[in-house]
């Protein structure tokens, strides 16, 4: 019996040591992944601190999450009391104001450091990863979505009449567009069924923007960062800390000055006056335009007389991200030896921000006419770019 006993009291013992060594090995295993995503990732040596924007963006989702959240407690999905508590969160809420500047300033800042993301990826030929690249321009439209969604949440004028034109592009969907805008508003026209769709929606997606940023770390700490020279580093690979973690910190310092200034000294410079005015179905404003990160697609929309046509001009603005990993014809990765595709890259940006600047402008001349110009520009010099990298490989190497 006391045999049997031992036996028993062994055999527990052995089982309760295999278990605690597999969760051991899982726990080391988690902890591996941890530290090999972040803290040990092998990085080339040579990243400069444009590389930096993409930890700003972590940074960035972090605040708008955590004061979005904090925001939702005290705001009321309904039209009216929608405007309402959005001034009752401002004045009687301890700190409110703070809260609410710090989402509002945080969406153009994310847009801010998601912008200069993206075109350090076409300069550097980062869109050769096309699954990093790709799953990137599919977060670029969520968040684009995202802060379209939280944009109507005020019901101020321009939020109001914002959503109403905005909407109003899905009647060029043949047959079906009447019938879709019926369902996406929940009614006839913008009222309070779109307004509680829209925040349940706008509550939702970032959770989603979190899984799809999760996956582009991984695909890209799986392929690797590339470098500005555009050429292979295996060799010369440091990791990540302490080295990037020292610069990472250095540019959120820099995110922290502007985004402080933003919020406490001037935290409507970004705004529109507008939107001050509750939501008034009867009155349209003068000029309807949303904020300034979606300026340069409105104002390619605005440039072209059709409808149709200009609402797929102003998603081919965006879609055509998509085109650059199967456009790219270069032997060198980015543009760091290609002296003239440098030119057009500068020439794309000034467009981009012309286009900005003008659907910030009356609908008059010479705007109407500047905007066209622009339009053909942008779309010229980002499709150029990556095209025209083999006729400079033919006119150097023969």
């Amino acid at each position: 019996m006391n045999i049997d006993l031992l036996s028993t009291v062994s055999k527990t013992l052995k089982d309760f040591e295999e278990k605690k060594s597999f969760i051991f090995r899982k726990r080391n295993m988690f902890v591996n992944i941890l530290t090999e995503s972040v803290y040990d990732l092998p990085c080339p040596i040579n990243l400069s601190w444009w590389w930096s924007f993409g930890s700003m963006l972590g940074l960035c989702l972090t605040i708008q999450l955590i004061s979005g959240i904090f925001l939702s407690f005290h705001y009321s999905a309904h039209e009216s009391l929608a405007f309402d508590s959005v001034i009752h969160i401002v004045r009687n809420v301890n700190k409110g104001w703070f809260l609410r500047s710090v989402h509002t300033n945080g969406a153009s800042m994310f847009f801010i450091c998601l912008y200069v993301h993206i075109a350090r990826g076409i300069y550097y030929g980062s869109y050769l990863d096309s699954a990093v690249w790709n799953v990137g321009v599919i977060l670029y439209l969520l968040v684009m979505g995202e802060a379209f969604l939280g944009y109507s949440l005020p019901w101020g004028q321009m939020s109001y009449w914002g959503v109403t034109v905005i909407t109003n592009m899905v009647t060029v969907i043949p047959f079906l567009g009447k019938d879709i805008l019926q369902h996406v508003l929940g009614g006839y026209s913008v009222c309070n069924n779109t307004l509680k769709r829209f925040y349940s929606l706008h509550f939702v997606i970032p959770f989603v923007i979190m899984g799809l940023a999760s996956l582009h770390l991984l695909l890209l700490h799986e392929s690797g960062s590339n470098n500005p020279l555009g050429v292979e580093s295996d060799s010369m690979l440091i990791p990540f800390h302490p080295f990037y973690t020292v610069k990472d910190l250095l540019g959120f310092c820099w995110f922290m000055w502007v985004f402080v200034y933003l919020v406490c000294v001037n935290p409507e410079l970004l705004g529109n006056p507008v939107n001050f005015i509750p939501a008034d179905p009867m009155k349209t404003p003068i000029h309807v335009k949303p904020e300034w990160y979606f300026m340069f697609a409105y104002d390619i929309l605005r440039s072209i007389p059709h409808k149709a046509a200009g609402v797929i001009a102003m998603l081919a603005s965006i879609l055509v991200l998509f085109l650059l990993p199967l456009l790219h014809t270069g032997n060198f990765q980015g543009l760091a030896f290609y002296p003239i595709n440098q030119g057009l890259f500068w020439v794309f940006v000034s467009s981009f921000l012309s286009l900005t600047w003008i659907g910030n402008s009356p609908v008059c001349e010479p705007y109407v006419t500047l905007g066209r110009v622009y339009s053909v520009i942008y779309f010229s010099s980002i499709l150029i770019i990556p095209y025209s990298l083999k006729f400079w490989d033919s006119l150097v190497f023969g």
